[in-house]
């Protein structure tokens, strides 16, 4: 692992993470009917934790000398109002960005850093239950 690639991957997971800020806000202003009293505040929590994950990869880039990007992820934000295609793209969101995470904590395997990796670990935790608690709320 050197340290550009690792740089790098880390830019990819902050790119998601400033794509899902902005998914998950306008998922919860764009929700409607009775499906709103649930689902705005779920996604509004998401955006939230968005911020966070992407504030703690970006001074991670840093802290290796690195430059974090400041554009989102360029795969499109698919306006909808209907509730399941929302939960469809989020779960599509967090699954990749999950995926990013997991090459990630490859990549650190042999870091000597142990402050990083505990953070993305936590991080890539936190994806993988998001992904399932999507999943649930799909069946």
């Amino acid at each position: 692992m050197t340290t550009n690639t690792l740089i790098d991957k880390l830019n990819e997971a902050l790119g998601w993470e400033l794509r899902a800020i902005n998914m998950y806000a306008h998922y919860a202003a764009n929700v409607k009917g009775i499906h709103r009293l649930q689902l705005a505040p779920m996604f509004d929590g998401e955006a939230t934790e968005s911020l966070e994950h992407a504030n703690i990869v970006r001074k991670s880039i840093v802290k290796l000398e690195g430059v974090p990007v400041t554009e989102r992820n360029p795969h499109p934000i698919t306006h909808t109002t209907n509730f399941s295609e929302m939960l469809q793209y989020s779960l599509e969101t967090e699954a990749q960005a999950a995926a990013v995470y997991g090459e990630v904590m490859i990549q650190l395997e042999a870091a000597e850093d142990q402050d990083l990796k505990d953070a993305i670990e936590q991080i890539y935790l936190a994806e993988l239950r998001s992904v399932e608690e999507l999943r649930l709320l799909m069946e």
